[in-house]
């Protein structure tokens, strides 16, 4: 039965919810205060990790965070400020941070990114969209120093474990993969297992397709309130308009936590700025990477070069802090030969907020509160890789059908 769904949230995981959604003959429109051309969808590295089964609440994080604390050009910087909604959170994500919330999280991780990886494949052989960059050339973590070396294989060995594709190079074999890498990097782990795209490049071809196929995109409308019965949501006002609905799915990023709290939710989500650099000329870049020491992702897009990287919980804001963005820049020379990022394209760096659960892992899933709400956010540094199957399965609950995969895990509804 078609119904109406408002869509909250026009990023990767709102217009992912919306394709999948008309696909089933549904009336969607899409709802977002942006002008939908900026933001973390845009500004990632384009990775598709099946790799990344780790969570960010694990052992040692929040001590990290308070060691970076005071050091804002840091890969993991925490600001110190008096915020009650983010001491909590910073509360419930130490209280997360076990070695128990790890082995909970990794087949969870694991199944969502293969199972999105599957369906951004199938995006990519529908000609749906069109001709879009899909790489599968794997996720290179380049180390110089041996501690990094040894937790990353620590890593692969229970990647490989779980059954992801993954090899260990020393510098003879890393050399063949990826020429021009200085002398002091000591070899890298290949995981096979991953992807990579140009999410600026997707992005627009996903709106253009919507457009056509009949969904409503409102771009630059801010939700102001909902209207409620009972246990329904039956409309959402914004600052230039009212639209009935017989579903809302709220997938707003990081905005998504003050939305929710309208609602009478508590939906614990901070935002974790990531900045980006682009190379638009030749490099020697030839497949993604993470520079391991420095924290910084690296990805050859379609017709140029990002740099990308830190976690900065600073708010929602977006202000870009220059030493952050030179840190980035700086690792460029100290993993490349002759590769160096110049002043300008530094100051043309852009910055997104990911929006970062306590316990590393989304929110997808209805609420017990209300019956026709679902929620689709808390991706963190995973939302460009998990929106396709994001999108899936809120489609999939929407519709009344058994998920592709079991969803108590990312219940909106769990504790902390």
């Amino acid at each position: 039965m078609s119904k109406k769904v408002l869509v909250v949230g026009g990023g990767i995981i709102g217009l992912s919810t919306a394709y999948y959604l008309q696909q089933e003959g549904h009336q969607v429109t899409v709802l977002d205060k942006s002008g939908m051309d900026g933001g973390a969808s845009y500004v990632n590295a384009g990775y598709l990790t099946p790799s990344h089964i780790i969570p960010l609440a694990a052992p040692g994080m929040m001590a990290q965070g308070i060691k970076y604390m005071f050091n804002s050009s840091s890969p993991f910087y925490m600001k110190p400020r008096f915020d009650w909604d983010f001491i909590k959170w910073s509360w419930h994500f130490n209280k997360s941070a076990t070695k128990a919330n790890v082995e909970r999280a990794i087949p969870l991780i694991r199944d969502i990114n293969l199972l999105s990886k599957e369906l951004y494949t199938a995006l990519w052989e529908s000609k749906d969209l069109g001709e879009f960059q899909l790489e599968k050339k794997g996720l290179l973590m380049l180390y110089k120093s041996e501690a990094e070396g040894l937790h990353e294989k620590e890593v692969a060995d229970r990647a490989a474990a779980e059954g992801l594709e993954v090899a260990l190079l020393d510098r003879n074999q890393l050399d063949q993969l990826q020429p021009n890498l200085v002398t002091d990097i000591k070899g890298a782990v290949h995981y096979e297992c991953d992807a990579h795209t140009t999410p600026d490049q997707l992005m627009g071809k996903l709106k253009d397709f919507l457009i056509q196929a009949g969904v409503t995109i409102k771009k630059e409308e801010e939700v102001v309130d909902f209207s409620v019965n009972g246990s329904q949501i039956t409309g959402i006002s914004t600052n230039k308009g009212a639209y009935a609905a017989d579903e809302v799915v709220l997938a707003a990023g990081s905005w998504s936590f003050p939305l929710a709290k309208k609602l009478g939710l508590n939906i614990p989500i901070q935002a974790g700025k990531g900045y980006r650099i682009n190379l638009n000329r030749p490099t020697a870049v030839k497949i993604p990477a993470i520079l391991m020491d420095a924290k910084v992702a690296v990805t050859p897009m379609a017709g140029f070069t990002r740099f990308a990287g830190t976690m900065e919980l600073s708010g929602i804001n977006h202000n870009i802090m220059r030493k952050r963005v030179e840190s980035i820049a700086k690792a460029a020379s100290a993993y490349y030969q002759d590769l160096s990022i110049t002043e300008a394209e530094i100051d043309a760096a852009q910055c997104g907020l990911r929006p970062v659960s306590p316990d590393g892992l989304p929110y997808i899933g209805r609420t017990q509160k209300f019956k026709n709400l679902t929620i689709a956010s808390g991706h963190a540094m995973m939302g460009w890789s998990l929106g396709p199957a994001t999108g899936k399965l809120v489609s999939e609950l929407i519709a009344e059908k058994k998920p592709s995969m079991a969803l108590e895990g990312f219940s909106p509804d769990r504790k902390f």
